[in-house]
């Protein structure tokens, strides 16, 4: 896997992801995050490699490298299970983003920045019709990529059937939905917000697993919110209903 662009190589360096060989077109005198990843590569040995703008475009296919990639092992997906036992572990109340048949790499980059943001801990997507962890995501997650799981489950409508059996309640957003996402009543228990695919929306089987369904309000000038926007409100929200809940009882 290439990871490229300033940011997204500088966090994937400074959370320990193995980096096995580091691209540059550009000195890394003038960036402290170019810096670090230097540093990091000869920690591991990786060797740092001189090349030109153009061969970084090959490399990186055309995205916005800005003079740095790195390549690094095949991303590890965990398992939806795993994501909520590592909050619960930590003591936290599980936040969990499930994305629904999203096939655009932007949309999954912006998605983990904003999981990243407000506290998601992690983000489950099925093996088909939806994209993976690709060089595209880490850069568009400005390096959310490195600090926020992700899962990849075959059959996303049993894993979210299996959550709600662990006391995880799932609400899907919908721009017809029961209720306002600033007025969700179960956000402070563990949680999976589900996000379908700009357009097409939630499928049948998943919108049928749903406890709830919450929609954004909106302009009725506007027909609807793309998957990364609407999931990020829609953390932001939980996040404030959180925060709200918990000063309350102090």
């Amino acid at each position: 896997e290439i990871v490229c662009g300033r940011n997204a190589v500088a966090e994937a360096a400074r959370s320990g992801v193995p980096i096995e060989r580091v691209f540059m077109a550009v000195s890394a005198e003038s960036d402290d995050r170019l810096v670090t990843v230097v540093r990091r590569a000869a920690l591991l040995g990786a060797p740092v490699l001189e090349t030109t703008k153009l061969d970084l475009e090959a490399l990186t296919d055309g995205a916005v490298h800005q003079g740095v990639a790195i390549e690094v092992p095949a991303y590890e997906y965990a398992e939806a299970a795993d994501l909520l036992e590592r909050a619960r572990l930590r003591g936290r109340t599980p936040l969990l983003v499930a994305l629904d048949q999203v096939t655009d790499p932007h949309n999954l980059g912006a998605v983990l920045r904003s999981a990243g943001a407000f506290g998601a801990d992690g983000v489950i997507i099925p093996e088909r019709r939806s994209v993976g962890v690709t060089a595209t995501v880490w850069k568009v997650s400005a390096g959310a990529a490195a600090r926020v799981p992700v899962a990849r489950e075959t059959n996303l409508v049993r894993t979210l059937e299996a959550l709600k059996k662990e006391g995880c309640f799932v609400v899907g957003l919908d721009g017809g939905g029961d209720t306002d996402v600033e007025n969700l009543t179960v956000a402070d228990a563990p949680l999976v917000l589900v996000t379908g695919a700009e357009g097409a929306g939630l499928s049948r089987l998943v919108r049928e697993t749903c406890d709830v369904i919450a929609s954004i309000p909106v302009s009725r000038d506007v027909e609807s919110l793309n998957a990364a926007v609407a999931t990020g409100i829609s953390l932001y929200e939980v996040d404030r209903l959180r925060r709200a809940a918990a000063a309350s009882q102090d």
